[in-house]
């Protein structure tokens, strides 16, 4: 699959143990950008205990390293939350981060952008 997605067919096809959330199917961890969606969805995920965000952070993470995606955060609480009042000189954020602030603000085009592109776009937004 060149460009990535997963039609029903394939996703219908994939193991419980590739989703971040097996239970619910939600979150397919099969490549880079799957990986990334993940991370910036899982806040969104519903019907979910704190145990399985447990499980789906440690899935999510091995999944980051295998596709060599850079995750600062060191717990699921972290993922999803808005960056509001960082300073510059605050520690540096993931792609995956400023990539999950992008989307919550709605910034059009930051599936293509580089970690560059988000921080340009979420400084002018």
């Amino acid at each position: 699959m060149a460009d990535n997605t997963l039609d029903a067919a394939d996703r219908d096809a994939m193991p419980d143990s590739k989703f971040a959330f097996p239970r619910v199917r939600k979150e397919p961890l099969n490549d880079a950008n799957h990986v990334r969606n993940a991370i910036a969805r899982f806040d969104q995920v519903r019907d979910v205990s704190d145990k399985e965000r447990d499980e789906a952070f440690r899935r999510i993470k091995k999944a980051a390293a295998k596709f060599g995606i850079e995750m600062t955060e060191s717990s699921w609480h972290e993922l999803g939350k808005p960056s509001a009042g960082r300073k510059s000189s605050d520690k540096p954020r993931s792609k995956a981060t400023l990539y999950s602030e992008a989307q919550r603000r709605g910034i059009q085009g930051r599936s293509k952008m580089t970690k560059a592109e988000l921080e340009k776009a979420l400084e002018k937004g």
